[in-house]
């Protein structure tokens, strides 16, 4: 079942999002916080843009960091179809019978600007690693401190063995974690 408003301001306060927003905060920015059916993850200010400068390869199993440029600013600009990372605000800590499902804001997605994130499993934690794709021909800016996923929150049994339990490779990441294998 998905997790209502009143379940994640319980679960925040046992720590499993620090720090936590009580309410969406929607005036003049792109919202985040609490909202009815999940939590709105803010994008930090540190960024990857991926870049072709050197012409590298993007391999996952042996990733050079000569194909992105580190970036700290309060906004990013993502080259035409191209990329970015940036991790959340907010540092989260799964429960053992939760699985966590991040969604894109639709602000972003009606730009072209597409956020992905692969599941949150039951019992891990960490900053959240969000990979930002500008679709465009265009430039296209995003904002840090301001809304960029939607995390839902779906709960079942407690699974025989966590991503804790199993010693995840992405478990207790802190800040933008890259590739690992």
């Amino acid at each position: 079942m998905v997790k209502p408003d009143w379940w994640i301001r319980e679960m925040a306060r046992k720590g499993m999002i620090e720090p936590f927003e009580e309410r969406l905060v929607r005036e003049g920015v792109i919202s985040y916080g609490l909202s009815s059916f999940g939590y709105d993850l803010r994008a930090a200010p540190e960024w990857k843009i991926f870049t072709n400068v050197f012409s590298t390869v993007v391999d996952p199993k042996n990733f050079d960091p000569k194909s992105f440029v580190e970036y700290e600013g309060e906004e990013v600009i993502i080259p035409p179809n191209s990329f970015a990372l940036t991790r959340s605000v907010e540092y989260i800590r799964m429960p053992e019978n939760v699985i966590a499902i991040a969604l894109g804001k639709s602000t972003y997605a009606r730009c072209g600007i597409v956020a992905n994130v692969t599941p949150l499993e039951p019992g891990w934690e960490g900053h959240v690693t969000l990979e930002i794709s500008n679709t465009t021909p265009l430039p296209a800016k995003v904002y840090a401190g301001e809304g960029i996923v939607q995390l839902l929150f779906l709960e079942g049994p407690r699974p025989e063995v966590t991503y804790r339990d199993r010693k995840g490779k992405y478990q207790g990441q802190r800040g933008i974690t890259l590739p690992r294998v």
